[in-house]
């Protein structure tokens, strides 16, 4: 082999990663680009539908920026077993975080009731969870026999509501999640959920294909 030869045959290793490199520098690009458009057109019909919806009860609700999916922190149904968000993927399902000790929680609860009476039958669920503390377990659990048709939940570490993103801003907190499991929005603060302006919310959400 010639000095030309070998010059080239020892060049030839370091000519193919660049060309791999640009390749893949390439790929990539394409790939961000992609992830951007598909970012950027997250049924955005959907999403100013659902703006257009908070007003009256529902001023406060807040669509989220980025498609969320549940956090995977678990709670305590009414016999003590782990329950999740996602457990109930498949309906539209209204997740609202109270305590027994938040005046506004205790105010709006009765509404949340009448909320899930009127979707009795419909693929909707209202998940009510206490974030009381242990010992005060049975103080929430009379409270919401109270209010049928919801059921007992508990967050007895108060974990839930720090692990939303973003993490909830206080008591009460409600948030909206599709069949899809992945939330459409969320209210902080209390609202009446028995009104017209809940219903056409739950309704949007409830009529998505």
């Amino acid at each position: 082999m010639n000095e030309k030869s070998a010059e080239k045959a020892a060049g030839e290793p370091k000519a193919f990663p660049l060309k791999w490199a640009l390749r893949g520098v390439a790929v990539a690009g394409v790939a961000a680009v992609v992830y951007i458009i598909v970012q950027a057109s997250i049924n955005p019909q959907r999403e100013t539908e659902l703006k257009s919806l908070a007003k009256g009860e529902m001023a406060k609700f807040q669509v989220p920026l980025e498609a969320a999916a549940p956090p995977a922190t678990s709670f305590l149904d009414a016999n003590g077993q782990a329950k999740r968000i996602a457990d109930f993927k498949g309906q539209v399902t209204v997740v609202n975080l109270w305590a027994t000790w938040c005046g506004p929680c205790v105010i709006e609860m009765p509404t949340l009731a009448k909320l899930a009476a009127s979707y009795e039958g419909k693929p909707v669920q209202v998940v009510a969870i206490s974030v009381d503390r242990p010992q005060d377990a049975d103080k929430a659990r009379m409270f919401i026999t109270k209010h049928a048709p919801l059921a007992f939940y508990h967050d007895p570490n108060m974990a839930l509501p720090f692990a939303f993103k973003p993490p909830a801003a206080g008591m009460p907190t409600t948030v909206i999640y599709g069949a899809d499991g992945i939330e459409r929005g969320r209210l902080a603060g209390d609202a009446d959920w028995s009104g017209k302006d809940a219903k056409a919310l739950i309704d949007r959400v409830l009529a998505e294909k």
